[in-house]
């Protein structure tokens, strides 16, 4: 880990955890409250779409304003929201007010936490920046939902689905209050030499390079699927396990900590073996490929075992998980597509990341009524194998690839 970013990281995991507090039973809570489950997948959509464009604008506003300015945006913008959906949207049951304070909530992680990563990969030398981005994500994915969802599976029987949202916001106020509190380096306070003569230029210059560079552009698809299924799970897997397959809501827990703390590891893994191997064939073959296989398996485990046998569908948990992680050194490659331009490759890499929260639970909300959960598995593992593809032609400039490779042998040699 980056020393010098060391509270980042922290505040990362903990203002994640908060965040992910909600992501193991909101969804049948809402149901419970007499919503369909047209109505929440029409929420999370929403919510995906708010994340998408602030995931964009992560990498965009760090070139205006500096990473750090950035993630007290979203700090904010969390907190103020989720007092809103408490308060008003909630007690009153009502879906408009719901997706007004829950969907622009959506707004405030990845303008934190994506955030937070740009100034990562501008800051860390290249030849440790596979390891550096897997703690990343190590931090991330720690958090949401693999602590989150721990915690409200502790909190939610003693205090109840809505205290627990409560202690959800204060440890996201608490995380925001260490990262930015604790971090000296200064790149963070950094903003783009152009950036206050021409704003609107640099703005858009994060949507101009995916067809000035279009590798960067395939790049943000690869990143979108790579997620896409995993929040989609969020809508439709526990209604299946719990409502279909008759699972309880703390087996049902468990397999997603199965899924999240395989996962937790194995980014940071995944992240530090890539800076060994290779970042483009970590992501094509371990995740691409990987993924497609593993989310077949998560349905047909519990499918066929059924809640009385858990440890198969543990066990796919655990290896959809891992093979999830695979997708980690993207996050490492996108930058060295545009090596002129990291913010704005950012920018493509955080767009998509954020398209990835709405993609998934509209592959629900447009294919699940038709097809049922057999066939919105089977698209995410058909749009995974695509990711595959893609990730074929995520290749280096020659010359740049071997000063890559000098500086991984340099780090190599200083150890």
């Amino acid at each position: 880990m980056p020393p010098a970013l060391a509270w980042g990281f922290a505040g990362v995991l903990i203002f994640m955890t908060g965040d992910g507090v909600e992501s193991g039973y909101l969804s049948p809570y809402l149901v419970s409250m007499g919503f369909t489950e047209h109505d929440v997948a029409l929420l999370f959509t929403i919510y995906g779409l708010s994340a998408a464009v602030a995931a964009w604008l992560s990498g965009a506003l760090s070139d205006l304003w500096g990473a750090r300015r950035v993630m007290l945006a979203g700090l904010a913008i969390w907190g103020l929201l989720q007092v809103g959906f408490l308060l008003v949207a909630l007690p009153a049951r009502s879906l408009p007010l719901m997706l007004l304070f829950y969907g622009i909530r959506g707004f405030g992680y990845p303008l934190f936490a994506f955030g937070f990563l740009v100034w990562v990969v501008t800051t860390v030398n290249p030849g440790r920046l596979g390891s550096a981005v897997g703690w990343f994500w190590f931090c991330f994915t720690g958090g949401m939902p693999t602590l989150g969802s721990v915690f409200a599976g502790y909190t939610i029987p003693y205090i109840g689905p809505i205290a627990t949202l409560w202690l959800a916001l204060g440890l996201v106020m608490l995380g925001g209050a260490i990262a930015l509190g604790g971090i000296r380096e200064k790149h963070g306070n950094v903003h783009a030499a152009t950036a206050d003569k021409h704003p609107l230029k640099t703005l858009f210059a994060s949507l101009s390079i995916a067809w000035e560079k279009p590798k960067v552009g395939l790049g943000c698809i690869v990143r979108a699927i790579d997620t896409s299924a995993e929040f989609g799970f969020l809508v439709c897997l526990p209604l299946y396990f719990m409502h279909d397959l008759h699972f309880s809501l703390g087996q049902w827990l468990m397999v997603l900590q199965a899924i999240f703390i395989s996962n937790v590891i194995w980014n940071l893994l995944f992240g530090i073996l890539s800076d060994w191997l290779s970042w483009r064939g970590t992501v094509m073959l371990g995740g691409g490929v990987g993924s497609a296989i593993s989310t077949l398996l998560l349905y047909w485990c519990p499918t066929h075992f059924g809640p009385g046998h858990m440890l198969p569908t543990l066990l796919a948990g655990a290896l959809y998980g891992m093979t999830l992680a695979a997708y980690v050194p993207l996050s490492a490659l996108m930058p060295y597509l545009a090596p002129d331009d990291k913010p704005a490759a950012m920018s493509l890499l955080n767009l998509g990341a954020g398209a990835s929260v709405w993609i998934g639970p509209a592959v629900v909300y447009l294919f699940e009524p038709r097809f049922g959960i057999f066939g919105v598995m089977v698209i995410y593992a058909g749009i995974y194998l695509l990711s595959a593809g893609l990730a074929w032609f995520l290749t280096l400039d020659p010359a740049l690839q071997a000063e890559l490779d000098s500086s991984r042998r340099a780090v190599a040699a200083n150890k």
